[in-house]
């Protein structure tokens, strides 16, 4: 498939010489496998900067975003608010739905996705990321984390068939890119004062750490029972 990553953003498709390459690299590389899925006319939903815009190949692309949310939205490409309960869009309107790291900052989130599959066209797919293992973030608008049994209950609950599941990340990737975000959130910035200090450490740590990662995440057994993020694809029953 003919996908335009090179026009995605380094925050999300960092090198790696970023601290959460670990887990932006594979949050990219999992909503690449299934971007065909998507097509005719998308729902972006919590689309913020539309980071993935350039992966998808539709008819017509809708954003849509809160308001409220814990972030400023200066800047980002929203083509249409809502107020965090209704959709302002008719019954069956779209041919597919995406939204990327959206579901943990919506704290009615059940009643959004009875409202996502409302706007949803019969056989319509959708395809959802959100974080397992993370530290807060754009608080306080941050309300849940999702394990892969209760995600897949969500939507069969609400009469989704799963078409596909993926974990994204393993125990060992995990539990490093925690590390290496607790070196850049709270050790490096002691570093402040000394100019030349902090971008050296910043330089070596982090490939080193992430090509660490990268070469034992080989070496070390495959297990999943603590992950990055939830990857789900559904189609509306």
């Amino acid at each position: 498939m003919n996908t335009k990553i090179e026009e995605i953003s380094e925050m999300f498709n960092p090198g790696i010489n970023h601290p959460a390459y670990l887990l932006r690299n594979r949050l990219l590389n999992g909503i690449v496998k299934y971007v065909g899925f998507l097509n005719g006319k998308m729902l972006d939903f919590g689309c913020g900067a539309k980071p993935y815009k350039s992966l998808f190949k539709v008819e017509e692309y809708i954003g849509i975003d809160f308001q409220g949310e814990g972030h400023s939205h200066e800047n980002e490409q929203i083509d249409i608010f809502y107020d965090g309960k209704k959709l302002p869009f008719e019954d069956g309107t779209f041919d597919s739905v995406f939204s990327s790291e959206v579901f943990e900052h919506v704290f009615n989130l059940e009643e959004i996705i009875i409202e996502i599959k409302r706007v949803m066209k019969p056989g319509a797919i959708i395809l959802v990321t959100c974080p397992f293992a993370i530290a807060e973030h754009e608080t306080p608008n941050d309300y849940g984390r999702y394990t892969s049994f209760g995600l897949k209950y969500l939507f069969e609950k609400n009469d989704f068939k799963v078409v596909s599941f993926e974990k994204l990340g393993n125990n060992f990737e995990t539990l490093m890119q925690l590390r290496i975000m607790y070196l850049h959130m709270y050790l490096l910035p002691k570093f402040t004062k000394l100019i030349f200090v902090k971008p050296i450490l910043q330089f070596l740590l982090y490939p080193i750490l992430n090509l660490y990662t990268k070469i034992f995440t080989k070496i070390y057994p495959n297990k999943q029972d603590l992950y990055m993020n939830n990857l789900i694809v559904c189609e509306k029953l």
